[in-house]
């Protein structure tokens, strides 16, 4: 089941356990994926390419996947 539910740099940082400013930051420099929608400006993105972001980063050490 795919969860299509829309993220802000609000819902990646707490997923990730950073602060928000740290999320854009990472879009800044590429290391974000593209955004799956951007709505008046802002970006966002399905839970599900967060998640798959997640698992595939660089010293990803047994992150949760909530």
């Amino acid at each position: 089941m795919s969860d299509r539910k829309l993220w802000s740099y609000k819902e990646i940082a707490a997923h990730i356990r950073v602060q928000p400013d740290t999320v854009r930051s990472y879009r800044k420099h590429g290391l974000l994926p593209p955004p799956d929608h951007v709505e008046s400006g802002k970006p966002y993105w399905y839970a599900d390419t967060v998640r798959a972001w997640v698992a595939s980063r660089p010293g990803n050490r047994g992150r949760r996947d909530d």
